[in-house]
């Protein structure tokens, strides 16, 4: 599927930035980092990355992009939030900052570092509604899960067996997709390449 003309940002702030990239590059757009406002105006997509929400919440609000973030995914823009990034497009977060900072877009109450501390990260299958292709071999690293969804929240994937088999780790609300593992460190290209064909057919 032809994805020419396509320019999907990644926010550069803090995480993992350059394996984003990398996926959105092998997936055939034009992949770049955002720091400032002026580069948001310039993509048509937005992948915000793992990392630290606290701190992408802090450095949000220093680069001053908070507002211009949150007024474009309201005004439709699609934007995939990985790990912290689906924290950060929650619309309420629970064990979070007092003062934690969220772009929204997502209908959802999430709980922070739900699965634990970072040797509690673990790897486990998951199957991705509406991504054909063998179930997904998920990296979960300090992650969140979905506690609630909203009725126009699309819930795509769950963690299918273990200690958290039936946690919600996939959501979509309208062109605001979240998973609470990082597909951009397995090779795997499918959720990447879903990604930008669902920028294409909106910036169409």
């Amino acid at each position: 599927m032809s994805t020419a003309g396509v320019t999907v940002g990644v926010l550069a702030l803090q995480g993992d930035v350059r394996e984003h990239l990398a996926a959105l590059t092998a997936s055939g757009a034009a992949a770049r980092p955002v720091r400032r406002p002026e580069e948001l105006e310039q993509v048509d997509g937005l992948v915000v990355p793992g990392g630290e929400s606290t701190t992408i919440s802090k450095l949000a609000e220093t680069f001053d992009l908070l507002d211009p973030i949150r007024k474009r995914v309201g005004a439709g823009m699609p934007v995939y939030g990985s790990c912290a990034g689906m924290i950060m497009l929650a619309t309420e977060v629970l064990d979070g900052r007092p003062d934690q900072q969220s772009f929204g877009g997502i209908e959802m109450t999430v709980r922070r570092n739900a699965f634990g501390r970072q040797v509690d990260s673990f790897e486990a299958p998951v199957e991705i509604a509406g991504i054909p292709g063998p179930s997904f071999h998920a990296v979960f690293i300090r992650a969140p899960w979905v506690e609630r969804v909203a009725d126009g929240v699309e819930v795509l994937g769950r963690v299918s067996d273990g200690p958290a088999a039936g946690r919600i780790v996939a959501v979509r609300q309208g062109n605001a997709v979240a998973t609470a593992f990082h597909p951009e460190l397995t090779g795997d290209r499918r959720l990447h390449q879903w990604f930008v064909d669902l920028v294409r057919r909106t910036a169409a």
